[in-house]
């Protein structure tokens, strides 16, 4: 091994901006089988099916309909 080493001429990593971050999180029992299923129907990770499906909900602009407001009294 050399003790340096000249970079001067190297190429940036063209896929540098697609790099993965290791992240926790917390899911259902149920949330996790479900994709280990599809993992095994598409032999593909049960990770990176997650990861494609919320890349894919990033770049549609999926959003969950949520209302945490209390329901109004009266109301059916």
């Amino acid at each position: 091994m050399r003790k340096h080493y000249d970079f001067s001429k190297a190429t940036k990593n063209p896929y540098a901006k697609r790099l993965k971050q290791p992240v926790t999180i917390r899911l259902d029992q149920s949330t996790v089988a479900y994709f280990k299923n599809l993992a095994d129907e598409t032999e593909l990770p049960y990770q990176s099916l997650i990861n494609l499906y919320l890349r894919d909900c990033a770049a549609t602009g999926r959003r969950l309909a949520l209302d945490w407001r209390p329901a109004k009294k009266g109301a059916a």
